[in-house]
């Protein structure tokens, strides 16, 4: 059984996250620069199986495609095009950038924490994660 990813695609910065290989438990990789996303994604596929790769959808509350959809749709084709074996899903990434600033500052994190908005992507990709085994299950 292979691992799932997760990835909060941002026009700068983009999240990852990934399951454990039983696909229990997700834990944040980190956030990378996005122009950095392929490489990165291309060195973890040769050292670890992922049998889904799950990119975050943006949608307004009202169901409505965000302004940067767009481009979220682009970076999923390209996935499924460079890695034709693995199965690419959109799932819906509605609130994870809230609720993960909401989850830092319940932690107790310090300011400087709390305004990393790498940390911001990397929990709000792991909050996808989660939510996408939740469905699964």
């Amino acid at each position: 059984m292979g691992r799932i990813l997760a990835i909060d695609y941002g026009t700068k910065r983009t999240g990852i996250a990934a399951t454990d290989p039983l696909q229990i438990i997700a834990n944040g990789i980190g956030t990378f620069p996005t122009d950095e996303v392929f490489a990165f994604i291309k060195k973890y596929l040769s050292e670890e199986p992922v049998d889904c790769i799950v990119v975050g959808d943006p949608k307004y509350p009202d169901g409505n495609p965000a302004q940067i959809a767009h481009l979220v749709l682009g970076f999923a084709r390209k996935l499924k095009e460079m890695f034709p074996e693995i199965q690419v899903a959109l799932h819906d990434e509605r609130y994870t950038s809230e609720d993960a600033k909401r989850i830092i500052r319940q932690s107790g994190a310090g300011k400087k924490k709390r305004q990393d908005k790498g940390l911001v992507d990397k929990v709000s990709a792991v909050l996808i994660l989660q939510d996408y085994m939740e469905r699964l299950r």
